[in-house]
């Protein structure tokens, strides 16, 4: 998980659960573009959340889910170049 000052590392989410093979290679995906592009992200486990009912009913059956400014941008397999045009598109 990466996090820079003065960047809004929830502009970009992980949505991830415990033991999930896909979700490490989301985090590789993202760890790539968001160092290609100088901003943070933020990862939640949805299993550890506070409102973990609501989020594994959002995504429990979809992890690795990434979402860019609030707008869902993949699921299963991540595509790095989605999420690089997602976060070229405005703040």
């Amino acid at each position: 998980m990466e996090r820079d000052a003065g960047v809004r590392a929830d502009r970009l989410v992980l949505y991830v659960r415990t033991g999930c093979h896909l979700c490490a290679e989301a985090r590789q995906v993202l760890a790539e573009v968001t160092a290609e592009l100088g901003t943070g992200w933020c990862e939640v486990d949805i299993d550890q959340h506070e409102d973990a009912e609501r989020l594994a009913e959002l995504y429990g059956e979809l992890v690795p889910v990434v979402i860019v400014d609030g707008v869902q941008q993949g699921y299963w397999r991540i595509d790095g170049a989605r999420v690089r045009r997602a976060l070229a598109g405005p703040a």
